[in-house]
């Protein structure tokens, strides 16, 4: 997708940079698979504040994803490639042979009319086709070849998928194991064991321009529902660790207002996940 610039005849626009959507849809989406979302500020039911440098916005409408791609076993058509508010990535609606209508994630060079399959029950038939060339397609982890990108990876078979869903991102299927697992490589670097079941999605996700939009002024961010963030350095002692001094003064590493270091420290839970990295990010 092209990216496109302003004439600075404003400061705001001087560098602000966007991405053309000559290739999405005008219209409205599906009012069955819509619904309304309630806007929360960053505020709780008594007012107070618990998500920071939240507020204003746009009003949205929730598009209902189709993460688990289980509810038709039947190939479906691409209708129409949408803008989606409330994710990085654009979204595609597929009518399957059935004539029931469903969003999904669009994959990177995912065209209107392209046809996509959603394989979950296997039989001989399945297991003899290649699917590597299909984007878009669903299938389970087993049936996909090696080295093949895939995205919306299930990390438990059935759940839905939860890794690689963000504009841009991908996985890479390294090698399958007779323990039932398979390793794929995240796009962070991160290696990671997936169950041989989980269903994931041929192709890398769309909108991979996404990281290059430069909002150019305050007001931009301002609805996407991100307030401004102050800086410690701005404040006074009492409102942040970093606050006080005579002129530009830190005097400590990095910490957020309540102390706890910003930098450098590693906040993965090895609990749950550690024995499921091969290898972790550098």
């Amino acid at each position: 997708m092209a990216l496109k610039k302003y004439n600075p005849i404003t400061n705001g626009q001087r560098h602000r940079i966007t991405l053309l959507k000559t290739e999405l849809s005008k219209s409205k989406p599906v009012k069955q698979l819509t619904m309304g979302l309630t806007k929360k500020s960053g505020r709780n039911n008594f007012g107070r504040i618990t998500s920071l440098n939240k507020g204003g916005g746009h009003k949205r409408k929730y598009r209902f994803i189709d993460f688990k791609r289980q509810l038709y076993n039947d190939k479906a058509t691409v209708m129409s490639l949408e803008y989606d508010p409330n994710r990085s990535a654009h979204i595609a609606l597929i009518q399957y042979e059935s004539g029931a209508l469903s969003y999904i994630l669009a994959p990177e060079n995912l065209k209107v009319g392209d046809k996509v399959e959603s394989i979950f029950k296997i039989d001989s038939n399945s297991i003899n086709i290649d699917h590597s060339s299909h984007i878009g397609t669903s299938l389970p982890l087993f049936l996909v070849p090696k080295g093949t990108i895939i995205h919306n990876i299930e990390l438990k078979p059935g759940k839905g998928g939860q890794l690689a869903r963000s504009a841009g991102t991908f996985g890479k299927l390294i090698e399958k194991y007779k323990n039932g697992y398979a390793s794929v490589e995240l796009n962070s670097g991160t290696i990671r064991l997936i169950p041989l079941h989980s269903i994931v999605t041929l192709g890398s996700v769309s909108n991979k321009e996404h990281e290059n939009i430069v909002y150019g002024k305050a007001g931009a961010k301002r609805w996407l529902n991100v307030k401004p963030h102050v800086r410690g350095v701005a404040m006074n002692p009492i409102d942040h660790p970093h606050g006080g001094g005579e002129g530009k003064s830190k005097g400590r590493p990095s910490v957020s207002k309540w102390g706890k270091i910003t930098k450098g420290k590693k906040t993965r839970n090895n609990k749950l996940t550690n024995k499921y990295i091969v290898k972790r990010r550098k």
